[in-house]
């Protein structure tokens, strides 16, 4: 996988104890990689990184702050790493607006540290660093963004990763062109479900635990229309584009977005029933809307990262929302050994992957 770039590499990555960073960490280490995981501790109960002891999968994890300047420092010069993924963020776009100082502190410095903590260790050579599909100035229109349009952002989490873009792209123009320093890109992805997400707000987290108390789903913005894409669909962009920047350097070094299949599409109503569906229980209704600006419709355009890249996603809506329901029903259903079941899971993802190559290659042939 992945041209077995990663098979030895050190790997700093930040945000390892949340949702997609360990589920990152663990296919790191799956294809060979000596992880470091930089993190503040793991903010839900249950989390993924506790309950599948991905601390000790991993080469080793540092609990620590991105505002730490001193300690971010220090740990990545200690560690030496061949590439930096960033991860670590307030990822919610709710509690930005309780949180907006520690929303923009967090996403905008505190990615700035991690670009400057980069910059000082002499041996990375890549970084991606992750945003989201919010970062877009969204406008509600009925087809994808593609890279090169406004960033923007009503809410404030949205907005700060739009900042984020906008620092990357003037940090790699200001300090990033000596054939020395280091490829930086940036990965776009959003409404990424998977098993061990437990963070607030998460649609189908939140239908599976109405779902094992014996109550009605309530939903709050049935018609709000999501790109819905299995975690490991992103991740496989991500790693890929670290690839192409470890394998190319600086020729990579842009924008990409990673987001799902054009039918995966789908309205928030929909994803609910279709997780009462696969779970084989459950009744969906429907609660007044707040007050709090959400957006209706967002999509990306990904025909960048299929043509410059290679890169294309393999799960349908269907089969990302059922993957992700079976393993909150192995969960909940007392699996003894999530780690193996989430290998698993990844297992099968790669095989997809490959599947889907060779399908390219034979329809090139042709």
């Amino acid at each position: 996988m992945f041209n077995n770039i990663y098979k030895g590499k050190k790997v700093f990555l930040t945000g390892h104890t949340g949702f997609k960073g360990s589920w990152l960490a663990l296919w790191l280490v799956k294809l060979g990689a000596r992880v470091l995981g930089y993190s503040l501790e793991a903010n839900t109960n249950p989390s993924m990184f506790v309950e599948l002891d991905i601390k000790n999968k991993i080469e080793k994890s540092v609990i620590g702050n991105i505002l730490d300047i001193e300690k971010l420092n220090k740990t990545m010069s200690e560690f030496e790493p061949d590439i930096v993924f960033h991860l670590a963020a307030q990822p919610l776009v709710r509690l930005s607006y309780k949180e907006p100082v520690l929303t923009y502190q967090t996403n905008v410095i505190g990615s700035l540290n991690v670009l400057e903590a980069a910059r000082n260790c002499a041996s990375v050579k890549a970084f991606v660093n992750i945003t989201t599909d919010k970062c877009y100035e969204n406008r509600e229109i009925e087809r994808g963004y593609k890279e090169d349009e406004p960033m923007g952002g009503y809410d404030m989490y949205s907005s700060s990763k739009g900042c984020v873009e906008l620092l990357s792209s003037s940090y790699r123009r200001s300090f990033l062109q000596d054939d020395n320093a280091y490829a930086l890109a940036t990965a776009r992805a959003g409404n990424v479900i998977g098993g061990g997400d437990w963070a607030l707000d998460r649609l189908i987290p939140d239908c599976v635990q109405y779902i094992n108390k014996n109550q009605k789903i309530e939903i709050r913005n049935p018609i709000a229309t999501r790109p819905w894409q299995h975690v490991l669909e992103p991740l496989s962009g991500y790693l890929l584009l670290g690839q192409k920047l470890i394998e190319e350097g600086k020729k990579y070094a842009q924008g990409f977005n990673f987001g799902p299949k054009e039918d995966s599409v789908i309205k928030v109503a929909q994803v609910a029933k279709k997780v009462c569906q696969f779970y084989g229980q459950g009744e969906v209704v429907v609660l007044k809307k707040d007050d709090l600006h959400e957006a209706n419709l967002l999509m990306l355009n990904i025909d960048k990262a299929k043509e410059v890249l290679g890169w294309e996603p393999s799960y349908s809506a269907d089969c990302a929302i059922e993957k992700t329901v079976s393993w909150y029903k192995n969960f909940y259903g007392k699996n003894n050994n999530m780690y193996n079941y989430t290998i698993k899971q990844i297992e099968e993802y790669e095989e997809s992957i490959k599947w889907n190559q060779q399908k390219n290659k034979n329809y090139a042939l042709k």
